[in-house]
């Protein structure tokens, strides 16, 4: 599960960074109780597991709204792995992710208890309103730092060479959808291991992505993520 894990983790920054556009939900509309459902399947095409989440909360703190996300991951035999939920807060045309309530909630307790500290920090995902071919977009990076009992752990993602390469029509089985086509290459380190890969995510105006597609540095392809239910 190794894969899915990394996807899930990429997906997450591409639906919840900062979306610098006029209106919040031109890409990922904020509505109580619709619900996304994502299949990953890896190279050889073999399904690897599926994401679900379901908007369960919106509603207004200050000058802001705040919709709160159910996420749950199931391995290829719909076995359930984890759970949790983490929130959206969207003003003045800005959305952000609170990235630390991405790791389950277990799980953070039970790391808590042993001592584990953590810091989060970086610069969010922009992808503005009006898309258009050609476009480049701002690179964008997380980076976590962990201390545990002395012991420090550092991870980061980078996004760079963002940009929007074309428009097209996908088919998945959850419809046809018109989408912009952004490409994007991610590195990942983790305890002295580099990952690099390029992305290419299809996004849907009023749905978000529609299907992400990670390759080696290759150009051979990883695994592939595709909506596959959904209700708005």
């Amino acid at each position: 599960m190794k894969n899915i894990a990394f996807t899930l983790f990429l997906t997450l920054l591409c639906i919840g960074g900062t979306f610098a556009q006029d209106d919040c939900s031109k890409f990922y509309p904020l509505k109580e109780g619709s619900s996304f459902e994502y299949t990953n399947t890896d190279k050889k095409g073999k399904i690897d597991g599926t994401i679900n989440y379901m908007i369960s909360d919106v509603k207004a703190n200050g000058s802001a709204t705040v919709a709160t996300f159910n996420l749950s991951l199931k391995d290829k035999k719909g076995k359930d792995l984890f759970e949790t939920n983490y929130s959206f807060s969207c003003e003045n045309g800005l959305v952000k992710i609170d990235y630390k309530s991405l790791f389950p909630s277990q799980m953070m307790k039970q790391y808590t208890e042993m001592g584990l500290e953590m810091d989060i920090s970086g610069t969010d995902i922009e992808i503005p309103n009006d898309l258009s071919v050609g476009q480049e977009l701002p690179d964008a990076n997380v980076k976590i730092a962990m201390n545990m009992s002395g012991i420090n752990m550092n991870v980061s993602v980078s996004q760079t060479n963002r940009k929007v390469e074309k428009k097209e029509s996908v088919t998945t089985s959850a419809g046809t959808f018109d989408c912009f086509v952004l490409s994007e290459n991610s590195t990942s380190k983790a305890m002295g291991v580099n990952l690099e890969f390029q992305t290419k995510t299809w996004l849907a105006d009023g749905v978000g992505m529609i299907k992400s597609e990670t390759y080696k540095k290759n150009g051979n392809l990883e695994n592939k993520m595709e909506l596959t239910k959904y209700s708005n």
